[in-house]
C-alpha cells in the first residue's frame, strides 16, 4: 500500500513574533495551504484517482475555540492544546463527499451530537484502507492490542 504524508508544522500560533501570533498566524497559514490542497484534490480528481485515494486532513489535537494569554498580562495569544473537539476531515477513497459529521455547542467546547471517539476514527480509517480492525493486532506483554483498544467501530455515516 502506497501512502504519502504531508506535515507542516507551524500551526501552534504562540510566538513572540506578531505573524506567530493566532490573530495575523492562523490567516496567514490557511492561505498557504488552502490553494494547494484544493489543487491536489481536483488533480486527483481529474486523474481517476480520488476514489482510490483516501486524503485525511487533521491534526495532532484539537484547539481551544478561543484565544489564551500564557500569562494574566500577557501580550502573546494562541490556543492551547484541546483534546475533547476538533476537526479533521476526509476525502475521496470511500468516504462520503459533502458530509458533516457531528456539533459542538456554539463556543465548540463540548461535543452536542454524533461524537465520535478517536478508536472509532481509526476503525473507520482502517476501514477505507481495507483493513478489518477488529484482526488487527499485535502481542505485546502476553496480550493481543489493537490500535482500536475495544472500543473501536467504524462510522458508518462516514462511508460513501
Amino acid at each position: 500500500m502506497r501512502f504519502v504524508q504531508l506535515f507542516d508544522w507551524g500551526w501552534d500560533f504562540h510566538g513572540t513574533n506578531p505573524k506567530e501570533d493566532i490573530r495575523d498566524g492562523l490567516t496567514t497559514k490557511c492561505a498557504t495551504m488552502d490553494k494547494p490542497v484544493a489543487a491536489l484534490l481536483k488533480d486527483l480528481k481529474q486523474r481517476g484517482l480520488l476514489d482510490s485515494t483516501l486524503v485525511i486532513w487533521g491534526g495532532e489535537f484539537g484547539r481551544t475555540p478561543f484565544r489564551e494569554g500564557r500569562t494574566a498580562k500577557g501580550s502573546v495569544l494562541g490556543r492551547d492544546h484541546y483534546p475533547d473537539c476538533y476537526t479533521m476531515w476526509l476525502a475521496g477513497g470511500g468516504a462520503r463527499g459533502g458530509y458533516s459529521h457531528g456539533q459542538t455547542d456554539e463556543l465548540g467546547f463540548a461535543v452536542t451530537e454524533n461524537k465520535v471517539h478517536v478508536h472509532d476514527l481509526q476503525a473507520t480509517i482502517l476501514h477505507l484502507l481495507g483493513f478489518d480492525h477488529t484482526k488487527l493486532s499485535h502481542r505485546f506483554q502476553g496480550r493481543d492490542y489493537r490500535l482500536t483498544d475495544v472500543h473501536g467501530r467504524v462510522v458508518k455515516e462516514l462511508l460513501a
